[in-house]
């Protein structure tokens, strides 16, 4: 039963880290709509979309459960 839970907690974990991930991108695309980007900007939206990408990555890998 424990393989179990640790099994639907983690697809949940995954769940959450795919949508930070696709909030990270959404906003970074969202906010170059509305206007120009600093450099500083877009390289602090470009790092938390990466972020996001690793805790995902890490996470498939650690778990296992990546499609």
């Amino acid at each position: 039963m424990h393989g179990f839970a640790s099994s639907v907690l983690s697809c949940q974990e995954r769940e959450r880290l795919e949508e930070e991930l696709f909030e990270a991108r959404t906003r970074g695309r969202y906010l170059s709509r509305l206007r120009h980007l600093s450099y500083r900007e877009q390289a602090a939206l470009d790092e938390r979309e990466e972020a996001a990408q690793a805790r995902l990555a890490d996470h498939e890998v650690a778990h296992g459960c990546g499609r």
